[in-house]
Formats: structure tokens, C-alpha cells, sequence
């Protein structure tokens, strides 16, 4: 057991040890592949100067890893544009790394079940090689991410209870919103069709013009989804979420209106090929709302 500076043992979880059963639950994602790869250290360990976050706030968002969480991810990313809601999930004023407080542990708070319900966690990561497997920020001495992540991963049970999921899902936990899904694609689907998707979904989705959300888009976080890739973005496969940074209405030349969307990968690294940069494209799958108290999903077409 490592020492801290005024000697004092630094904190482990018994309850997420850094073993296996925090890792996988039936190993039933690429990740299991990982099984006896995979070892534990802690920020200081890895860098030398460790911080939650960075000077560079630009160097702050989330840049996943090997853990299919990109849906975690693009939520995370709304809480560094929401101050507020940051400093309820992690609250401020925790000990960090040469701080003679330091301890080795973090507390976060996560919505459940109507209540905010504490978690917290050693500061142990998952690496390879000395380097972080699962998500990071963008700054390698920033360990915010990384840390908010073993915490959700404790909530859930393990690192693979967060492959695949749904933004919504992770900005209700994130935030005590309440979440809505409203689908625009689909709708030429035979009946039959459509009612497999409702059933599987457990929801019924809702048909939505995105221009009724105009007005109210400054006070919504929004996130977007690729569900196939017929012919279009060859890195963005099947049921991969990006999070939507800026919104535009514009009027083209001939004098049509037109919509921009401005999105954020996750993957941290450059996808788009076409005209314009690789952060500007016209999102045409789905796009995730959460407008303060309620989170609504839908999907273009």
C-alpha cells in the first residue's frame, strides 16, 4: 500500500478492487480480450504533474479509449459546458495529487432514483503500458474523465456495464433531467417493422420537427448518433454518439434556410473528409436534447 506525503495509507475501495470483477461481468464485449492485460496505477504514477483538469480547457473533453462508453463520453461533455452542474457530480474543493490532504480518493455524485447518491472511489485507473486503456481527456495530465468514469463504472458494476448505452441515459444520471426519445427516421418502414423497433426500445418514439426545438436550442444540450454508414462517414460506425456544440440556421446564397451542426467525436481524432472541417457536418441520424429538467431524443432523416 503506497504512502502519502504526510505518511498516512492512501485510501483502497474494497468494494471496486482493481481486479477482474471491476473490469468485465460476463466478458461479453471486445474488451474481455483484455482480460490479464489490464493493470492499476494511479495519476501519479503515470504522470508528473497529475490534475483534474487542465489550464487549456480546450485540452479538457473526454477522448475515449478502448471502452465502448462513447455514449458516457458525449455527456461528460456537457458538464464542462454547465460550471453548475460539474460541481455536482464532482464536487469542488477535493483533495488532489501534493496536496498533503491527498488521500487517494474521490467522491462523486450520480441521479438515482430520484436522489443524488454518492460514489466514491480510489484513484487506481485501468492502464496499459503505463497509459490509460479506457477514456482520458485530451491533456494526458488531466484525469477528471478518467476518474468520473471508474466512478460510473462502480455504479453500474463494472467497465463493461458501460459498453453501449444511450446519451440520455447517462445525461439523467448526469444532471436529474428526465429524458424523452423522439425518432424522425423510419417512418417508411412497414408496420410491422416500425413495431419491432418500438417493442425493442421499450418506448414509443415520437415524430418531431426539429424546427419547433429552435427556439429553445440555446438552453438544450445535444448530442447525435450514427445508426448506419450507407455510403457516408467511414469512421462512424453503427451506434456511435458524438455530442452537438453549436447550432446554426443559416441562409444560403439562393436564399434557402439551411441548418449547421457543429459535433464533437469522442474518438478525439479527425473523421470527416469532405468540404468542410472534420468538426462541421449536417448530422443526419439522431440527434439527443436535454433542455434542463427534460432530455428529449430524436432522429432526422
Amino acid at each position: 500500500m503506497k504512502e502519502a506525503c504526510s505518511g498516512a495509507a492512501l485510501f483502497e475501495d474494497r468494494d471496486f478492487p482493481t481486479a477482474d470483477s471491476s473490469l468485465f461481468s460476463d466478458s461479453s464485449t471486445p474488451i474481455a480480450r483484455l482480460h490479464g492485460e489490464i493493470t492499476w496505477q494511479r495519476p501519479q504514477d503515470i504522470c508528473q504533474s497529475p490534475a483534474l483538469f487542465p489550464t487549456n480547457t480546450d485540452l479538457a473533453h473526454a477522448k475515449q479509449g478502448l471502452l465502448g462508453d462513447c455514449w458516457f463520453l458525449c455527456a461528460c461533455t456537457f458538464l464542462l459546458q454547465n460550471q453548475h452542474l460539474l460541481n455536482k457530480v464532482l464536487p469542488p474543493g477535493q483533495p488532489q495529487w501534493g496536496s498533503s490532504r491527498y488521500r487517494g480518493s474521490f467522491q462523486f455524485l450520480f441521479w438515482q432514483h430520484g436522489h443524488w447518491t454518492e460514489v466514491t472511489i480510489d484513484d487506481r485507473l485501468p492502464c496499459m503500458n503505463s497509459s490509460l486503456c479506457f477514456s482520458c481527456c485530451h491533456s494526458p495530465s488531466a484525469f477528471w474523465v478518467a476518474l468520473l468514469e471508474k466512478a460510473y463504472a462502480k455504479l453500474r458494476g463494472s467497465y463493461e456495464q458501460l459498453w453501449a448505452g444511450q446519451v440520455s441515459e447517462a445525461l439523467v444520471d448526469l444532471t436529474g433531467g428526465v429524458a424523452e426519445r423522439w425518432n424522425l427516421m423510419g417512418f417508411g418502414l412497414k408496420k410491422e417493422e416500425r413495431r419491432v423497433e418500438q417493442d425493442s426500445d421499450k418506448v414509443i418514439r415520437k415524430k418531431l420537427d426539429l424546427n419547433l426545438l429552435c427556439c429553445v436550442k440555446e438552453e438544450c444540450a445535444l448530442s447525435c448518433s450514427t445508426h448506419n454508414t450507407p455510403g457516408g462517414l467511414g469512421e462512424l460506425d453503427q451506434h456511435h454518439a458524438l455530442t452537438v456544440m453549436e447550432w446554426l440556421d443559416l441562409r444560403k446564397v439562393s436564399g434557402s434556410e439551411a441548418q449547421l451542426l457543429r459535433i464533437r467525436n469522442p474518438w478525439g481524432r479527425c473523421c470527416w473528409a469532405g468540404a468542410w472541417t472534420w468538426r462541421f457536418i449536417i448530422c443526419d441520424d439522431e440527434l439527443q436534447v436535454k433542455l434542463r429538467r427534460r432530455a428529449i431524443n430524436f432522429c432526422l432523416n
